[in-house]
């Protein structure tokens, strides 16, 4: 592998001159820069990475923080996404990712702080945990950066989906539709879940809708079969809603399949929507309506605030950035207006 000297040499200048121009230093011109940065590239020069650790204090490594209680790891169409559009943002920055250990039964294990510091993670980025834990408030307090996704605390970079909104807009769309008996299976209680129960039910007063108690059940996110066992629930009242609203788009699948079980068709006899707009849904038949989460934003823009306040602790903001969804219209939502 090339050195500096090699470049120097190659370039017929010294190696402190090569290398203020590869860490892009006022005094030297561009068109040096632009030479000396061509010579390395030819000859494979890699800069050490230890020694830039101890020359700018920073390890240009990012923990991610990431495990929800169904263990589905980057399996997870929603989140997977999302870390998915982080990596591509930070690898732009020359950073890499490492992903805390969260395993529990695991002897003598460290905390999600002492790991960080351990691995000297610049920074982490949370999602998809619960947050109420001691081990992630830790974390969270300290002097790390740290990004959150979906969650919100005090003082602290949180990127979030406007799940209000996006209730808000689904809900919208289903009742111009013409649909007045609409159901709701939200997920578990989390923070997510509660803002999109807060916009539900300030959407359907807002209309004038009325909601009966037993429209709104509740099932455990990407839960297939709690979702069905919901959906029947639904389906054996007398007066069965015409629409049904799923917590995401793969609890809405199990949904669809109870809904054909009972001999009825979707959105001929009952109505469904969905939540997240993951690519399954989009070829789900029929295509399934769901409210579409910008992913590849929300990665983008926690990557970016993140290593914002890596490199400029004293003047980047520790603020919130909301990231709005937008309906996807499939075919499963029937409209009765036209009837």
């Amino acid at each position: 592998m090339a050195s500096l000297k090699d470049i120097a040499r190659e370039c017929q200048v010294s190696v402190a001159t090569v290398s203020k121009a590869l860490n892009d230093h006022a005094d030297i011109s561009e068109e040096r820069k632009a030479l000396i940065r061509r010579k390395a590239e030819e000859l494979g020069y890699r800069p050490n990475l230890f020694a830039r650790t101890l020359k700018t204090n920073r390890s240009h490594n990012i923990g991610v923080l990431f495990t929800d209680e169904a263990h589905n790891g980057l399996t997870h169409d929603y989140f997977g996404a999302v870390l998915d559009s982080f990596k591509v943002a930070v690898e732009e920055k020359d950073y890499d990712l490492t992903f805390l250990n969260c395993n529990r039964t695991r002897k003598n294990r460290m905390t999600y702080l002492e790991h960080a510091r351990y691995r000297g993670f610049d920074g982490v980025v949370v999602a998809c945990i619960d947050f109420t834990e001691p081990e992630v408030l830790e974390l969270v307090n300290s002097d790390l950066p740290v990004v959150t996704i979906d969650y919100i605390f005090n003082d602290r970079l949180a990127v979030i989906s406007d799940n209000g909104k996006g209730m808000e807009d689904l809900l919208t769309f289903v009742y111009r539709r013409g649909h007045r008996r609409i159901a709701y299976i939200h997920g578990a209680d989390s923070a997510v879940t509660r803002n999109r129960l807060s916009g539900f039910y300030r959407t359907a007063q807002r209309l004038g809708l009325e909601v009966p108690d037993e429209y709104v059940l509740e099932s455990d996110y990407r839960d297939t079969e709690g979702a069905a066992e919901a959906t029947q629930k639904l389906l054996d009242l007398k007066k069965r809603p015409t629409c049904i609203l799923y917590p995401d788009d793969f609890a809405a699948l199990g949904g669809l399949s109870r809904i054909r079980e009972n001999g009825l068709a979707v959105p001929q006899d009952i109505s469904v929507a969905g939540y997240d707009g993951i690519r399954l849904a989009r070829h789900a038949s029929p295509k399934l309506t769901t409210l579409y989460q910008d992913t590849g934003l929300i990665g983008r823009y926690a990557a970016e605030k993140l290593i914002d306040l890596i490199e400029n602790p004293k003047t980047a903001l520790r603020d919130i950035t909301v990231v709005e969804g937008r309906v996807l219209e499939g075919q499963t939502v029937r409209n009765l207006v036209d009837n």
